[in-house]
């Protein structure tokens, strides 16, 4: 029996030992799990930082930010200034230096007060048990409450009272999705925390405890921060951090405190600050200034909105607009669209970074880089003719014949722009567009490399697809004397020097072309949408079908970029870039130059330097004379050696009845000087349409010749139709109206040409020899000849069909 009874106590004794420690473990297990809890969630975590975007005087113009849930503050916050420690500790966390994380004894004092009311009054956070709570949200239940006091505990330990504390200040709640004291005094008072009153110090403590009630733009909730804010000034002064002068000083001004309107993000400015949301060098967690002028971002929107809305009927879609401010090349204005919420028409969509057809825009960069390398002179004469290098058209369908560069360039003439870029090369132009950033927006493929040869002489007319902002900041190098200057976005960083692309000479020969309204004529009016009160340049760009409308215009000061066109690349309806772009270009220029309406001209474009200007005759380049209809007065280099005299122009005395040369048996009554031309024969065709008089020959037989007689040197080339052309008959068009023109040039031009068709006489052409061939099917050579002579033109080849 007592071998049994010691059997039982060995087996128990055994059993305690299995069951004793699994016993103690039950009730210590939560504690144990709390503990772990505590210590892998004490790390200091905080949202990332807004960025708080100003414009150049200080106004909001939006805040960004990374944060999921759209909250805006977190700014780090280096150190905690002295008030405002004292200030949080005061009202928040009376024994916040001396406890743990935990101050137990308001822990008691809680579950007592809750206890006795039943309900929850009271519950004892600390402020590390506040920075547990905001880091991981949860539900109000003393199973969280214990484990927020495990993770305060831990971090405290982990990273001392005073980190915990600025890292309370750095994501604490202060209302209108406001976080963080540094943010609050920024956005409430427009301050750095460091130099907050104690009033304003008092104020924002008493903020956290209740945002939604205390308010500071609702007067109700205002009020009570500031009753609020009286109290913690006396706990201040209590706790001996503030003498009751300093105390009574600080309630008076705690009454009187001016809060700032609630700032409202304007519409207006939508696409401009989420350029910002990933550009590396705006620095979140402080104020940062744009370059952008808010009342002037509201006026250029409003111009370009109206302008936009004038042509919706004739398919113009969207609008935008830059402006910048030269030289430093700060962007004052950014329209990327006329309604940021305008579904019908894409506003969403920022059409300042996105790529379209330049149109004309990129003709001058050709024409600077041809002055510059001294392969074009101002005084040298471009031919306006029916068709001019790789089969470049003018889109007018008009031609104007020899023109100075100055008269190509402002008049935004087709053929001459490819003659420049075919002489200056493809593969120079291509570069200089590649230094300028142009072809950023250029597509490559295996089928269609990005380069020179995928766009031809094409690139004089919209072939190449660039942005907005690509083409402003290329214009900066004409409008800065050939320097580039990068556009800037920010006020504080300091710009990268400026870099050359042309020389300053002809950057401002360019400048000289675009800004002379008078040699704008005849393709743009007089006092029309390119024309303000002072000194300005202008650049149209239209692309095929009109889809795109583009006006650069600048000033010595301001530089202007508008595009009109629509989203979908829908053609528009005759809305070019003089007729669509070019208004909202001048109304905005007019908008920046206000001082012009007191007549005050804004400074003149300065002229390049070791020119001078000489009279020149617009139609040969050459010394204008007597006889010279029109005389421009033209930039040449001082040192360059005087103009030959123009010779086309002559002063001719002739009878006043039928235009006869006058000799001596013409009374003097019937006798009178008239001014007539001798162009190159290439231009005899466009000189007849023209109107421009030749001078009549020596009198033979009584009768007046009209053409000098053919000699040996005499050339003839026909120019329409060209070699290997293909026809096809129009079956809708009468047979009277199935033809082709027939065109020559024959220099020196004889009296008359003989056309042969198929090597039979088809017609006989006067002076300027052009024909009309009725189209037959067929294979068909064509012939011009001169007539009783054997100097004929190659034969021309073509098919009917």
């Amino acid at each position: 029996m007592i071998r049994r009874a010691a059997t039982r106590l060995r087996r128990f004794a055994a059993a305690r030992r299995r069951w004793l420690p699994a016993l103690v473990a039950v009730p210590l297990a939560p504690v144990l799990g709390l503990v772990a809890f505590g210590y892998w969630h004490s790390d200091l975590v905080s949202p990332p930082p807004s960025k708080l975007l100003l414009d150049r005087h200080g106004e909001v113009l939006g805040e960004l930010t990374d944060d999921p849930a759209g909250r805006h503050g977190f700014w780090p916050l280096e150190s905690v200034p002295r008030r405002v420690a004292q200030a949080t500790v005061a009202v928040e966390d009376r024994r916040f230096w001396r406890h743990p994380g935990v101050d137990a004894p308001a822990v008691g004092r809680a579950l007592i007060q809750n206890f006795r009311s039943g309900r929850r009054v009271s519950g004892a956070s600390t402020v590390a048990m506040q920075v547990a709570r905001m880091q991981r949200p949860g539900p109000r239940t003393y199973l969280r409450k214990a484990a927020e006091a495990s993770t305060a505990v831990w971090m405290v330990a982990r990273h001392g009272r005073r980190e915990v504390l600025r890292h309370y200040l750095q994501r604490v709640p202060y209302g209108n999705q406001v976080h963080g004291i540094r943010h609050a005094a920024r956005r409430y008072f427009d301050k750095p925390v460091a130099d907050l009153s104690w009033a304003e110090t008092a104020f924002l403590a008493a903020i956290p405890q209740a945002p939604a009630r205390m308010n500071p733009h609702d007067p109700l909730g205002r009020a009570r921060a500031v009753r609020r804010g009286l109290q913690i000034l006396e706990l201040i002064a209590e706790q001996g951090w503030l003498t009751r002068d300093e105390a009574a000083r600080a309630s008076a001004q705690i009454r009187t405190l001016r809060i700032p309107p609630r700032s409202t993000r304007p519409d207006e400015v939508l696409h401009a600050v989420l350029r910002f949301q990933k550009d590396a060098a705006v620095d979140a967690g402080r104020p940062v200034r744009t370059t952008l002028d808010l009342s002037l971002q509201r006026d250029v929107t409003w111009i370009a909105r109206r302008g936009v809305e004038r042509w919706r009927r004739k398919g113009a879609g969207n609008v935008a607009a830059l402006v910048v401010e030269l030289p430093g090349g700060h962007v004052r204005a950014a329209v990327g669209s006329a309604d940021f919420f305008d579904a019908d028409y894409a506003g969403s969509i920022d059409y300042l970074k996105v790529p379209r057809s330049s149109g004309s825009t990129l003709k001058p960069f050709f024409y600077g880089l041809a002055l510059d390398r001294g392969e074009l002179r101002p005084t040298w004469i471009l031919d306006d003719l029916e068709r001019g290098a790789g089969g470049i058209q003018n889109s007018d369908g008009r031609f104007l014949g020899p023109l100075l560069p100055r008269y190509a360039l402002a008049n935004s003439r087709n053929v001459p722009a490819a003659t420049v870029l075919s002489q200056l090369g493809l593969d120079k132009g291509w570069a200089l567009l590649d230094r300028l950033g142009l072809v950023g927006g250029a597509r490559a493929s295996a089928a269609h490399p990005a380069g020179p040869e995928r766009y031809g002489l094409g690139l004089t007319i919209g072939g190449l697809a660039v942005t907005v902002e690509d083409l402003a900041e290329a214009y900066t190098v004409l409008a800065g004397d050939g320097l580039r200057r990068p556009l800037r976005w920010l006020e504080a960083p300091e710009p990268p020097p400026p870099t050359r692309h042309l020389g300053e000479d002809a950057a401002r020969l360019v400048t000289s072309f675009l800004s002379d309204v008078q040699a704008r004529l005849p393709s743009f009016p007089r006092t029309g949408s390119l024309e303000v009160p002072f000194p300005a340049a202008f650049k149209t760009g239209t692309s095929s079908r009109y889809r795109d409308a583009w006006t650069v215009a600048y000033t010595r000061r301001w530089l202007v970029v508008v595009w009109v066109g629509h989203p979908d690349h829908h053609p528009m309806q005759g809305v070019s870039g003089y007729r669509g772009a070019a208004p909202i270009a001048r109304d905005i220029l007019m908008r920046l130059h206000p001082e012009a309406v007191d007549g005050l001209d804004p400074e003149p474009f300065p002229a390049p330097r070791g020119y001078r200007q000489a009279r020149t005759c617009p139609l040969t380049g050459r010394r204008a004379g007597p006889a010279c209809g029109r005389v421009v007065a033209e930039w040449r280099r001082a040192a360059a050696p005087p103009l030959e005299p123009c010779r086309a122009h002559r002063l001719v005395a002739v009878e006043k009845t039928g235009g006869r040369l006058a000799s001596s048996a013409t009374p003097p009554a019937e006798v009178e000087v008239r001014s007539f031309v001798e162009l190159p024969a290439r231009y005899a065709a466009w000189q007849a349409a023209a109107g421009l008089p030749r001078p009549p020959s020596v009198v033979a037989d009584g009768l007046r010749s009209v053409a000098s007689p053919a000699g040996p040197s005499t050339t003839v080339r026909i120019t329409s139709p060209v070699k290997g052309l293909r026809v096809f008959l129009d079956p809708e068009m009468p047979p009277s109206r199935n033809t082709l023109a027939l065109r020559a040039v024959v220099d020196p031009p004889p009296e008359q040409i003989l056309w042969r068709v198929n090597g039979e006489p088809f017609a006989l052409a006067n002076y300027p020899f052009v024909k009309r061939w009725p189209l037959r099917p067929g294979d068909h050579t064509i012939q011009a000849e001169v007539p009783f002579t054997d100097i004929r033109s190659p034969a021309v080849t073509v098919r009917v069909e």
